[in-house]
């Protein structure tokens, strides 16, 4: 997969910018604040219909307009989409493929797989349990889009019931029967999502292994785990004992959304025994493996968008990643830097297509 050109329009500090791309490695060059990683977001906000930093699509449009809009070409060997973005302040967000409007965001997501490596990725092991959850769901849903239909009704489904909890305290009272048709559909969901997690991290972390190898030359034995409690053949039971304490808490206290995933290297925790190169050499392999997995199973290889990798990995680490993309590992692959001069004298000797970007600052 490689995008081909892109064209941005009151998008974050772009008042209107035109770029094309080279196929292989784009190296973007600025200063701090020129709006390199803003570029790679619009491409990530193109392919995922979101923007990989913000929350809230308004927050990407231009402070003083009242919409942003992204149109760019998406090619896959000699197939070609175009793929147009629009987000205003008050309307729906809109995506259109080749002209057809898209009505359900979920049959977008995954068409265009792209594979984003940003210095705050060590937040997966700092972070809570959220965090994790995210980085995960957000894989599995670029790969399986029954996945993605099924979290997000789950989500619907919580967020209503957690709303019901709320209005039964305030009122006084709730209707037991109403909670149970959540509880259902809720337990329903719960188990084929976490068999689906599970399964999953089986196949992400043989591949993990092998790139935490690569990339720390085989120091520690390092493991990834699925933990959730929804696999236990009592789970649905429990799940109907806890209306009690639901209507104390004032939310659905089990579910899928209390899930976690554990990190481990030679038996300890990462998060509270590992060193800053143990976590970016973990963090790194995940994205590594994401990016593997997602080629082996959609048959193409994601864009990889590597942000500010020369100053937050070290030289090691930054070698072995550019001789994966030296012998052809990944596809199309975006670089940030904001020190030309280091990026031309580290890049220049690679052995493949590439193009530096100028990105400056609006006027």
């Amino acid at each position: 997969m490689r995008i081909e050109k892109l064209l941005l329009r009151q998008f974050k500090n772009y008042r209107e910018a035109d770029f094309e791309f080279s196929s292989r490695l784009n190296c973007l060059l600025g200063e701090n604040g020129s709006g390199k990683t803003n570029l790679m977001d619009a491409i990530y906000f193109l392919a995922l219909t979101k923007s990989a930093f913000h929350s809230q699509d308004p927050f990407c449009i231009a402070h003083d307009a009242e919409y942003f809009m992204l149109d760019g070409t998406f090619a896959e060997e000699d197939r070609r989409t175009a793929v147009k973005c629009v987000v205003h302040r008050t309307q729906r967000k809109a995506i259109w493929a080749d002209g057809k409007l898209c009505d359900k965001f979920s049959e977008h997501i995954g068409r265009f797989p792209v594979v984003l490596v940003e210095p705050a990725d060590t937040d997966l092991i700092r972070e809570g349990s959220e965090v994790r959850r995210k980085f995960f769901d957000g894989v599995m849903s670029q790969i399986n889009s029954g996945y993605l239909v099924d979290l997000l009704a789950y989500n619907r489904y919580l967020s209503q019931r957690n709303a019901l909890l709320k209005m039964a305290v305030s009122s006084g009272g709730y209707d037991d029967a109403v909670l149970g048709m959540y509880d259902e559909a809720m337990i329903d969901l719960c188990e084929r999502l976490s068999r689906q997690r599970a399964t999953f991290i089986g196949q992400f972390e043989t591949v993990f292994q092998k790139h935490y190898h690569y990339l720390s030359e085989g120091r520690e034995a390092v493991a990834i785990s699925y933990e959730t409690g929804l696999l236990e053949n009592d789970f649905p039971t429990r799940f109907k004992l806890q209306h009690q304490a639901d209507l104390q808490a004032q939310r659905t206290t089990l579910g899928l959304h209390r899930d976690d995933y554990g990190f481990t290297f030679d038996g300890v925790p990462v998060k509270k025994f590992g060193s800053q190169g143990q976590l970016k050499s973990f963090v790194l392999a995940m994205r590594l493996t994401q990016f593997e997995l997602m080629e082996q199973l959609k048959g193409v290889k994601p864009i990889l968008l590597l942000d500010d990798v020369f100053d937050k990995l070290d030289e090691k680490r930054v070698k072995r990643l550019l001789s994966l993309v030296e012998n052809g590992f990944f596809g199309q692959v975006f670089i940030s830097d904001a020190r030309p001069d280091r990026s031309r004298q580290i890049l220049d000797g690679l052995a493949c297509e590439k193009r530096f970007i100028e990105v400056k600052p609006a006027s």
